[in-house]
């Protein structure tokens, strides 16, 4: 049985310690293939980096809401550039991202909103798909999506518990990626959420090092524990995790054209 892990942040600081020798042991345990994820710009080129040493680490890139800085224009023309530079060389990038809007915190919106734009104009420009995080801000972020049809749609990452979110993320052919969360005890509508999705439409990621699954909730995250949010997934949905593994990673392979 092999996992994808479609999305995680193992170019994280947190990893700086022992990230030479955790790599490898992720793989071995079964996570045969995991997406490094940018959310700025440095975190972008780390990403790459990452991808080019191991041949089952994938990269994106891109600017996130939460890292728009006076810069931002000139990060996200980087970004371009980057594309540009690397695709034209057998490049492992498979997606922008991770893009989007989050109001949580005290931020211009209209900057998120014309970054998340200019950055889905240059995946359509690349013909790739989008990572989008979302938070706080799900009606703003369909109405972009629907002003601005991406070519290669993508994902909603780590996907809040909401209904509206999923069901206009599914008409727009989006996939719907879960994390850990989904374990979380005081997890609300878990198993409405969980079989809302349909089979082909679903991922399933660590975020790591962030937002650790249960039994290990409050440690640091990998990718080694994606089991955990797959056997939920698995137990909502009242079939095996096997189906759940198998069907997330041939899900994950097609909306990042992995061969």
């Amino acid at each position: 049985m092999e996992f994808f892990d479609s999305h995680a942040h193992l170019d994280d600081e947190k990893f700086n310690n022992d990230r030479e020798k955790v790599i490898p042991e992720i793989y071995n345990s079964g996570i045969t293939k995991f997406v490094s994820c940018g959310y700025s710009l440095e975190g972008s080129i780390n990403a790459i980096e990452l991808s080019k040493k191991y041949d089952y680490i994938y990269s994106t890139v891109g600017i996130s809401p939460n890292d728009l800085y006076t810069t931002w224009e000139k990060d996200v023309d980087k970004i371009s550039e980057i594309l540009e530079k690397e695709l034209n060389n057998n490049s492992k990038i498979v997606a922008v991202g991770e893009i989007g809007l989050d109001y949580h915190y005290d931020t211009d919106k209209e900057i998120q909103k014309q970054a998340f734009i200019k950055q889905i104009n240059i995946a359509n420009e690349f013909d790739l798909p989008i990572v989008i995080h979302v938070r706080d801000a799900v009606m703003d972020c369909i109405e972009i999506l629907k002003e601005n049809p991406v070519n290669k749609k993508g994902i909603f990452h780590c996907c809040p518990f909401n209904r509206e979110l999923i069901k206009e993320g599914l008409k727009l052919g989006f996939l719907i990626s879960i994390a850990g969360p989904i374990t979380f005890k005081n997890s609300k509508n878990a198993e409405e959420i969980a079989n809302l999705i349909p089979l082909n439409k679903l991922l399933i990621e660590t975020d790591s090092p962030y937002l650790s699954p249960e039994p290990v909730r409050g440690t640091r995250n990998d990718p080694r524990n994606i089991k955990y949010t797959a056997q939920k997934i698995a137990d909502l949905r009242k079939t095996s995790i096997e189906v759940i593994a198998k069907s997330t990673y041939e899900n994950a392979k097609n909306i990042f054209n992995i061969k």
